[in-house]
């Protein structure tokens, strides 16, 4: 056992591995029709890769291979590949949710229920100027804009979801723990009945009946209508988000959320100003969900209200519970996991029972038919890995420091040669 756990860590074992599992992977899913599973396994190649020894750099360049070239080319070979693709950018526009109400509530401890009120903001940002809608209350018939202004209102989305976090967390951040989860579910749903109710006097958000024939984005004359364009773009807005969490985890602000969640009067104690970083915290999270709001509604060209309704905070939140809180690639884990089950895993299932079932291969009761079961299979696998994983799929952990090297750093002294060096938890990975 000992001899192949030797060779299994050695690093050219590992990439050969590693480059076998792609390849069989890549190719079963090229050739094959339509296969979950393997689209599954191609998918959990990137989990693998975050289990390897390979160093941060190659993880990140081999990452980029795969999510750039070889999984759009390997799902390209069937009729299948715009639902694969669907699958794929959903997965991506929920782990960025997740990331930024990781940092809310992983980060600095702050129990979020309206967290998908940041994500309809950033959606009717664009598709009120991406419609004909705004101009019932700007004259001068300007609108909808094209399709290239979509970029920009990625960015102008962020910020006005950022804007609302901040305006959000000035009232309620003296109030904590269930009191905070309490006030800003209510925040989410007030955020859903306006839009629901912006019809009148002035017909801003067009109410219950939404906003159709969203422009979809434009760049260079190309449009982007299906799955796989929107593929590349939530890509590129998520490796940046990754990036820039891991950047801001490590950085002295994500230290002083973590002190906050920890302890707030010892990190007050501390110097660490409360209100501005608990407001940073809500700025940067919200703006995350801002941006994937504005991508999802130049990708549906259609919104309502019922897009943005309290069960989706409630799902991000599990997403990020169930990976590990203030776990980056934990959080990621648990988004993926969360929306594979509910796009592709439950639903292929569910639709090869009910042919079983019209075909007269099987008999099941309508009480217990798959369509009805479908949420109660969801929540029971929910259940079980709370139960084997309470701390999550993949557990935050503390980053090792090299205690005498940082004291010789500060005194500007070398490390004396052979002395011990202690180690002592830093910054959570």
């Amino acid at each position: 056992m000992d001899k192949w756990k030797t060779k299994l860590q050695h690093l050219p074992t590992q990439a050969s591995i590693y480059t076998l599992f792609v390849v069989v992977t890549a190719l079963s899913v090229y050739f094959l029709d339509k296969s979950v599973v393997a689209f599954l396994l191609l998918l959990g190649s990137l989990l693998l890769l975050y289990f390897t020894s390979f160093k941060n750099s190659v993880k990140w360049a081999v990452g980029g291979i795969l999510l750039f070239i070889v999984i759009p080319f390997a799902t390209s070979g069937g009729l299948a590949h715009e639902s694969y693709m669907e699958v794929a950018t959903q997965c991506g526009i929920y782990i960025a949710m997740a990331l930024g109400l990781n940092i809310v509530v992983g980060f600095a401890g702050l129990l979020d229920l309206g967290f998908v009120a940041f994500f309809a903001i950033g959606a009717y940002t664009y598709a009120i100027f991406a419609t004909p809608q705004a101009n019932n209350f700007i004259s001068g018939q300007l609108f909808p804009l094209s399709g290239s202004s979509f970029w920009l209102f990625i960015l102008i989305g962020g910020f006005v979801a950022a804007l609302f976090g901040v305006l959000l967390g000035l009232p309620v951040l003296r109030v904590k723990g269930d009191y905070l989860a309490i006030v800003t579910l209510g925040f989410g749903e007030i955020i859903r009945i306006i839009f629901n109710n912006m019809e009148k006097p002035i017909n801003i958000t067009n109410g219950a009946m939404g906003l159709s024939s969203i422009q979809p984005p434009n760049l260079f004359g190309l449009k982007f209508t299906f799955p796989h364009q929107f593929y590349f773009i939530v890509v590129g807005i998520l490796v940046i988000v990754i990036f820039t969490v891991r950047r801001l985890e490590h950085s002295k602000m994500g230290r002083s959320w973590k002190a906050i969640r920890e302890n707030e009067i010892a990190a007050q104690s501390m110097g660490i100003p409360l209100i501005r970083t608990k407001l940073t915290a809500f700025a940067v999270g919200a703006s995350f969900s801002g941006m994937m709001g504005v991508v999802f509604a130049a990708k549906q060209t259609f919104i309502d209200p019922t897009s943005f309704t309290l069960l989706e905070s409630i799902t991000i939140l599990v997403m990020v519970i169930l990976g590990g809180m203030g776990s980056v690639p934990g959080v990621i884990l648990g988004a993926a996991l969360v929306t594979i089950l509910n796009l592709q895993v439950l639903t292929e299932l569910t639709n090869w029972l009910n042919q079983l079932t019209m075909n007269g291969t099987i008999s099941i009761p309508n009480a217990l038919s798959p369509s009805k079961m479908q949420r109660f299979i969801f929540g029971a696998i929910l259940v079980c890995i709370a139960i084997f994983r309470p701390n999550g799929l993949i557990v935050a952990k503390n980053r090792k420091v090299d205690a005498e090297q940082l004291k010789a750093e500060r005194s500007h002294t070398p490390v004396p040669v052979g002395q011990s060096t202690g180690q002592s938890g830093g910054v959570a990975k």
